[in-house]
């Protein structure tokens, strides 16, 4: 099958499987809160940053709060989340750069979020597709992995299979094509084992044909 016939395929299976809507799985009220929160959410998961999240934001409700946050305090506050060290430093210079730099706005430019502490093309694009609607591809280990055994790229750094991704997908599906593949990810195409007999995906699935 010819990469654009299996690509229109694999996007319509997503689409009737689940569906169109924009969803986030960190819960958040304002655009730092998302930030924060996917700073939090690196090698973690959603549920536990949203448990750890749901007081952080009672304790530091603005901004300013993260910024005159004692470092040793912010560390117990999020210890659960793992990597708090760093963490807990990067919250705090990140608030910090906000207020100082963005007068306490989360920038939508890429190069401008990028330049925040802690703050990657990853978290970047969180924020650019989830606050700003503006068209961005995700890519965190469920979205590397599945893209790879989907046949859609071969690479394994995570930038690289943005621009790949990027290439291959039509825009209106690049927010969506995180979302759906955590979903996949999470729940049949798990790794390290797949559940590939249920999966509605394996007949345009590169790896699957491979193996099968």
């Amino acid at each position: 099958m010819e990469i654009k016939e299996r690509v229109k395929k694999i996007l319509e299976l997503l689409d009737r499987e689940y569906g169109t809507d924009h969803r986030c799985f960190l819960v958040f009220k304002e655009p730092w809160q998302l930030l924060f929160s996917t700073i939090l959410s690196a090698q973690c998961t959603d549920e536990r940053v949203n448990l750890v999240t749901k007081d952080l934001y009672v304790k530091y409700p603005d901004i300013r709060s993260f910024a005159e946050a004692d470092l040793k305090e912010m560390e117990k506050d999020i210890h659960s989340t793992g990597f708090y060290h760093n963490k807990a430093k990067n919250l705090i210079a990140c608030a910090k750069k906000l207020l100082e730099d963005f007068h306490g706005e989360v920038p939508s430019d890429i190069e401008e979020l990028t330049s925040l502490p802690g703050v990657g093309r990853k978290t970047a694009n969180v924020i650019r597709g989830n606050i700003y609607g503006i068209d961005s591809i995700v890519v965190d280990t469920h979205v590397g992995r599945i893209s790879r055994k989907l046949g859609l790229t071969k690479e394994t750094d995570p930038v690289r299979v943005e621009f790949d991704l990027m290439k291959k997908l039509p825009k209106d599906h690049w927010i969506l094509w995180n979302i759906d593949l955590i979903t996949l990810g999470r729940t049949i195409c798990k790794a390290p084992s797949p559940k590939c007999e249920e999966c509605f995906l394996k007949e345009v699935c590169a790896d699957y044909a491979k193996r099968a």
